[in-house]
């Protein structure tokens, strides 16, 4: 096997892994929140602490993982993420589940900007696209195992196994990179890390990212505040340094701007979707965890079908046009799902989901694409950090809109029949505004059509 086909393997292979680790958990989270009593509220934060963690940590990793080398740091957050997945299995309490899903996020914030520069920085531009769709793929396969796997180990053994179901995936990546990966990519090996904005953006992204998800509250707005502001102070330090941690000039490039913040509006979108699909399931439906991943398996099934074939077609045609068509399809099912009660049919959820991961299918590679074409080889660890914010601020933000809804509707309380029609009513005004989120994305994707791509 050629040495780049080598990399997009492990690359697509630890793509996969990061996504069932964590989407694997959200299919059991009705059982842990049994297990240690947590309200409807401290529940969605087991999703959200580790989103929030990868988000401020993937600026600071692209500075970090160029200088000293993609595959080196890469080794190192692989064996982080076995050790504590195993310590995860014995805990006794919902704060201490809650901490190993911080220390968690911690290795995968790493792993989700190394792999991605790891296949930009071994394939040639005219193949960057087939390359990257693969490697979404690896994603999409990823959420299509975990609702099925989760759920049939939860239902047979319990959330533990669930938990330890990402270590063969691991073991075996970590036997592909010390015997058969020899290469080494160090980008920013003479360059000093920018420990100042490294600090500065992570306190800001700390405060808006949680500040948002008590937005219901005036804490919640002075902080949301106070983190925007911190954030620009951010842009004010970077645009002034030499060796910036994200070099924000990148930005008055409309292409890299459009597309990254297309990315943001689409993961703010989409990502709530799967926790409200799993609640509509589980608790709505009264399914069992086992049942509801087979269903669940409808839209991630698409998205690897559709994947590679939207990455080859984003070297061939224009890649705007396509992630805008794929978010239009997404604005079809989204607002299909705000119609979702206890009386809808399971046909009509499926339809829905195989539209949705269509549409998502489609937008992903291509964007992906753009963003990491729009700039010099030598930042392809910065802009791969760019993409992974982008997914991660927009999939925390995405939790922290649904729970901000569940505060204003639901109040803090379990998940308990007596509240379900306030839960349906919660999850269908959550699905009307990612509807409105997805119309954002579709007219971000056709801005910078025109700009120029680096090579």
């Amino acid at each position: 096997m050629k040495s780049e086909n080598l990399v997009l393997f492990i690359c697509a292979l630890l793509s996969f892994f990061t996504v069932f680790a964590f989407n694997a958990v959200i299919i059991v989270i009705p059982s842990i929140a049994t297990e240690f009593g947590m309200s409807n509220i401290v529940q969605n934060w087991v999703t959200i602490i580790f989103l929030l963690v990868v988000a401020v940590l993937s600026v600071p990793a692209g500075q970090i993982s160029g200088k000293y080398g993609l595959k080196r740091i890469t080794i190192i957050s692989v064996i982080v993420f076995m050790v504590v997945s195993i310590v995860n299995v014995f805990v006794t309490s919902s704060e201490m589940f809650l901490f190993c899903r911080l220390v968690l996020g911690i290795s995968l914030a790493f792993i989700n900007v190394t792999s991605m520069a790891m296949v930009v920085s071994a394939f040639k531009p005219e193949e960057r696209g087939r390359a990257l769709g693969i490697n979404i793929m690896g994603v999409y396969l990823g959420l299509s195992l975990s609702p099925v796997v989760a759920g049939i180990l939860n239902f047979q053994f319990g959330w533990r196994a669930v938990v330890l179901s990402p270590l063969p995936f691991l073991i075996l990546t970590l036997i592909i990179l010390f015997t058969m990966i020899k290469d080494e990519w160090v980008t920013f090996e003479n360059i000093p890390i920018d420990f100042k904005g490294s600090i500065v953006y992570s306190v800001g992204m700390v405060l808006f990212m949680y500040g948002f998800t008590i937005l219901n509250e005036p804490l919640g707005i002075v902080l949301t505040l106070l983190g925007i502001m911190i954030l620009a102070l951010f842009a004010f330090i970077e645009l002034r340094q030499d060796y910036p941690v994200f070099d924000v000039r990148f930005f008055k490039n409309r292409k890299f701007l459009s597309a990254n913040f297309a990315s943001l509006c689409a993961y703010l979108a989409t990502f709530a979707v799967t926790t409200i699909l799993n609640y509509h399931l589980q608790y709505i439906k009264g399914y069992d965890s086992q049942f509801a991943g087979f269903v669940l398996l409808a839209a991630p099934v698409c998205q690897v079908i559709m994947a590679p074939i939207a990455g080859r077609l984003s070297d061939r045609f224009v890649p705007q046009i396509l992630a805008a068509i794929g978010m239009a399809l997404g604005t079809v099912s989204i607002l299909m799902f705000s119609l979702l009660n206890e009386a809808s049919s399971l046909e009509f959820l499926i339809i829905s989901m195989i539209i949705f991961g269509l549409g998502f299918g489609l937008f992903s590679p291509p964007n992906t694409n753009v963003i990491m074409s729009s700039v010099p080889p030598k930042d392809t660890s910065v802009a791969s950090a760019a993409v992974a914010t982008m997914r991660t601020v927009g999939q925390t933000m995405s939790m922290g809109i649904l729970t901000l809804v569940f505060a204003f509707v639901m109040g803090n309380v379990p998940i308990v029949e007596k509240y379900y029609p306030l839960l349906i009513q919660s999850c269908e005004l959550t699905c009307i505004i990612c509807g409105v989120l997805c119309v954002f994305s579709v007219f971000a994707s056709f801005v910078g059509i025109k700009s120029k791509n680096f090579n």
